[in-house]
């Protein structure tokens, strides 16, 4: 992220990823269901906070770097991408179009689920899918619930809006929440 000590993921976390940390004896082999939608390059979902460590963890050991989830100062700071607009491409509510600049997953997509990470524009930082697709989790609590961002698939523009925030306890899971990493450089 330019003028910031830290990176972050391009993409949301895949099933792909995700199942090669299972195949490879972490995640604490929990194999997330994938709602029959397919797995590849979809985010992973209905995977909790606590779940999102696991991988974290598995993938830190595996690859000798540290990684981690985005704080959320850190995800507002890549999801605006250097913008104070309500969106990262401006002001204008998204649209269902993969080649719009303000293209977005959400709710009055006539898919109902989850795209393929990549399927719509990155923002200004070369990032896929800041707004909708999955929420994601970030390291940050609030009191004893946990913080997601973003907005999912199944939400109203509102949601998607870069400063709009959610919360729920570190083992809730569900099929619109997933996660982005993140590394200190």
């Amino acid at each position: 992220i330019p003028g910031h000590n830290f990176e972050a993921g391009r993409f949301e976390v895949t099933f792909a990823e995700w199942d090669a940390c299972v195949a490879d004896g972490g995640c604490n082999g929990y194999r997330p269901p994938d709602e029959g939608w397919g797995r590849g390059r979809r985010p992973v979902i209905n995977v909790s906070w606590n779940d999102a460590q696991a991988y974290v963890q598995w993938l830190s050991q595996r690859t000798g770097r540290q990684y981690r989830l985005l704080t959320e100062r850190e995800w507002e700071i890549a999801a605006r991408a250097g913008t104070t607009t309500e969106y990262s491409w401006g002001d204008d509510p998204p649209v269902c179009d993969q080649n719009a600049r303000n293209g977005a997953n959400f709710t009055v997509c006539t898919d109902n689920r989850t795209r393929p990470v990549g399927s719509f524009q990155p923002n200004g930082f070369g990032l896929y899918d800041v707004h909708g697709n999955v929420w994601e989790w970030v390291q940050d609590a609030e009191g004893s619930s946990r913080v997601l961002r973003g907005g999912s698939w199944a939400d109203n523009p509102n949601w998607l809006r870069s400063a709009y925030r959610f919360r729920d306890s570190s083992t809730f899971r569900n099929y619109g929440i997933g996660f982005r990493l993140a590394r200190t450089l």
